[in-house]
C-alpha cells in the first residue's frame, strides 16, 4: 500500500491503478519477500524508463496511443494479474512451479514495457512487424532496433533477478524464454489482429476512441475489443505458459 500510494503521488498510477497495485503487491509479499522484491524491481525499472524522455514520447505518440501517462487498474491487472495469480498459487500450495509461471508473466510484461518505452524514446520511425512498412511512433506492432534490444534486455533482467533470488535454473531460463516469447506475441498480435481505428475527421489511423484532432474514430480493421490491454493480457499468459514448459524441461 505504501508503494502504491507513493506511485499515485508521483502520478505513475491513477487512483484505480493504485488500488490494483496494492492488491497485486499484497499477494506478492504474502507469498514471500522474493516475490515482493521481484515485483518492486519490475515496477521501479518500468516506471523509470517511462519517465525518460516523457515529453518527447508524449508528443510522438499522442495521436496514436489509447492510454498514456499514469496506469489505470486495467493496465496494472493485465500486466501483473498473472503474476498475482502465480503468487496466490504458491502461497496456497507451496509448489515451486508457480515461480516459473510468475517469472514468465512478469518477464513478458517487462520485455514489452522496456521495448515500448525505449523504442519510442530512442528509436526512429518504427516498421510494422507484419509488412515492414513504416508506421507512426506508438503504433502497436511497430518495431525499432532500440526497442528490440530493450525487449531482450527486459526479459534478461527479470531472468537474472530470478536467478539471483535463488529460484533455480528452470524458472530463470523460463523467464528469459517466456519474456521474449510473450513480447514477440504482443508485437505480432498488435500488428495483425489488434483493433485499429480511423479518425472520421482527418483520416489518420489510431487506437483512440476520440482522435487528438477532436473527431471520433471508427473501427477500420482488427478484432473488435482486442485493444492494447487485451493484447498485453494474452502476452502475459503466453509468457507464463512458455516459462512453465521451459522450467519443466530443465528442472530446478
Amino acid at each position: 500500500m505504501a508503494v502504491a500510494l507513493a506511485a499515485r503521488r508521483a502520478r505513475s498510477l491513477t487512483t484505480s491503478g493504485a488500488f490494483a497495485a496494492a492488491l497485486v503487491g499484497s499477494l506478492a509479499v504474502a507469498a514471500g519477500w522474493r516475490w515482493g522484491a521481484l515485483l518492486i524491481v519490475y515496477f521501479l525499472t518500468s516506471t523509470g524508463l517511462s519517465r525518460l524522455g516523457a515529453d518527447r514520447k508524449a508528443r510522438r505518440t499522442a495521436s496514436v496511443v489509447e492510454k498514456g501517462g499514469a496506469r489505470d487498474a486495467t493496465q496494472v491487472l493485465v500486466n501483473g494479474g498473472m503474476f498475482a495469480v502465480a503468487a496466490a498459487g504458491y502461497l496456497l500450495t507451496g509448489n515451486h512451479v508457480w515461480r516459473a509461471v510468475g517469472a514468465g508473466a512478469l518477464a513478458a510484461a517487462a520485455a514489452d514495457t522496456w521495448a515500448t518505452e525505449v523504442g519510442t524514446w530512442l528509436g526512429g520511425t518504427p516498421r510494422s512487424a507484419w509488412n515492414w512498412r513504416r508506421v507512426p511512433a506508438g503504433t502497436s506492432g511497430g518495431m525499432t532496433t532500440a526497442g528490440t534490444i530493450a525487449m531482450c534486455a527486459g526479459a534478461a533482467a527479470i531472468a537474472l533477478l530470478v536467478f539471483l533470488l535463488q529460484w533455480g535454473h528452470g524458472p530463470s531460463w523460463g523467464a528469459a524464454a517466456g519474456g521474449i516469447a510473450g513480447a514477440v506475441a504482443d508485437t505480432v498480435l498488435g500488428a495483425t489482429l489488434q483493433e485499429r481505428r480511423r479518425c472520421m475527421g482527418c483520416g489518420d489511423y489510431t487506437e483512440r476512441i476520440v482522435h487528438s484532432c477532436g473527431s471520433r474514430t471508427r473501427r477500420a480493421r482488427g478484432i473488435p475489443a482486442l485493444n492494447n490491454d487485451m493484447v498485453n493480457l494474452v502476452a502475459s499468459l503466453i509468457g507464463s505458459g512458455i516459462a512453465y514448459k521451459v522450467a519443466e524441461l530443465i528442472g530446478t
